[in-house]
């Protein structure tokens, strides 16, 4: 392993602010206190710019390299945690009841201030490097608010790349997928409003827990009978609420769940029959059904050039031997998709010691993976603005 010296010489401090991170987790949006402590950190460390309030709680600074080269390249981490009680029993657990880093953003975070530490200090680039802290990656926007905000016209990047932990149990081995890499995801809510009654008369009713039952089951046929088996589209109904009471047929139901898709083609067709499912069902049943379809994640697509280059900064770090560049695509998102959808560029994983898997309340990252996922992001900057001679 040729973790970057600056980078080796801050494990501790590194692994101070993971672990201080990951006792006081912030959901979307609320990240005041993490985005406090990355701005307090990058002064320290004496970058050139930082700027705050992007995106509501959005960090981004600038660090200059020695030459005077006009190129820019981003690199991002995200920062929030998600509603999850924490069930690990780490000495450093999350002190926010119900809310924990259950995702590893906190690890994230905490690798890009080590390589904007490592870049500001040796400044071995021709060019800018943009770093990028991200609030709200958890379904919520954040990628989305920070273009709203103006983040590439105030801060222009040639090609942004970010990282995601990986508990594969395998430490320092880095992944990468070329082309579309990650799902798009939309959520669904559907209401059903039919007509109560009393359950010893259901013939009075027009039962909406029933009718509710029946949708789910008759949205799974989008994939059984409308995809084509070579497409891949995850739809999953993960919510249903209905009734309150032992004796009363209920009147209303909620269904809520998501669809996964890699090809904007499927995910139309898929809206198309859902729209014409629930229609079918309000008509059969003389009730109303209702279809709120949302897009959330938008399908990450690497940049084949861009995801070579990765690589290659990732293998002067952890070896060729470490490296898999041709990893499968998975059916989870990523919002930097929505970045990537602006700016060419590419996002890897790097594997850690751990292996619950993400977002469950188990979850724990290995810290020995943070100099190696810092000396990575700051690599790539060095090989994509080399300095001359």
């Amino acid at each position: 392993m040729n973790i970057l010296p600056t980078i080796a010489e801050s494990k501790d401090e590194l692994e101070a602010i993971f672990r201080d991170l990951h006792a006081h987790p912030e959901i979307g949006f609320t990240e005041t206190r993490t985005s406090g402590i990355v701005a307090e950190k990058l002064r320290e460390y004496g970058v050139d710019e930082v700027h705050t309030g992007l995106g509501r709680t959005g960090v981004v600074a600038l660090i200059k390299g020695k030459g005077q080269g006009n190129r820019r390249v981003g690199l991002r981490a995200d920062m929030d945690a998600l509603p999850i009680a924490e069930a690990t029993g780490l000495d450093y657990a999350s002190t926010n009841p119900g809310v924990m880093h259950a995702c590893g953003h906190d690890s994230h975070t905490t690798m890009l201030l080590g390589a904007a530490k490592h870049l500001a200090a040796t400044r071995d680039f021709d060019g800018t490097a943009v770093i990028v802290f991200q609030p709200a990656e958890e379904g919520l926007g954040g990628a989305r608010q920070m273009l709203e905000d103006g983040l590439f016209q105030q801060f222009p990047c040639d090609e942004i790349f970010g990282m995601h932990n990986m508990p594969n149990g395998k430490p320092g081995t880095v992944a990468i997928c070329k082309g579309p890499a990650m799902a798009g995801a939309a959520f669904f809510d559907i209401h059903v409003k039919g007509r109560g009654s009393h359950a010893a008369r259901p013939s009075d009713s027009k039962d909406a827990l029933i009718i509710a039952s029946s949708l789910a089951t008759e949205l799974q046929t989008i994939l059984s009978r409308n995809i084509p088996a070579q497409d891949v589209l995850v739809l999953s109904v993960t919510q249903i609420h209905a009734g309150s009471a032992y004796n009363v047929v209920p009147e209303t139901a909620h269904l809520a769940g998501t669809v996964r898709y890699f090809s904007d083609d499927m995910y139309k067709l898929a809206a198309e029959r859902m729209q014409a499912i629930c229609d079918g069902m309000a008509m059969m049943h003389g009730v109303e059904v209702t279809l709120d379809l949302r897009n959330v994640f938008d399908v990450l697509v690497n940049d084949d050039e861009l995801s070579d280059a990765y690589m290659q900064a990732a293998g002067d770090i952890v070896g060729q031997e470490n490296l898999d560049p041709d990893a499968q695509a998975v059916t989870g998102s990523e919002d930097f998709a929505d970045m990537l959808r602006v700016v060419p560029g590419a996002y890897c994983t790097v594997g850690h010691g751990g292996t619950m898997p993400l977002h469950n309340p188990e979850y724990t990252l290995d810290p020995s993976i943070l100099p190696v996922g810092a000396s990575v992001m700051a690599r790539v900057v060095e090989r994509r603005l080399p300095l001359e001679g």
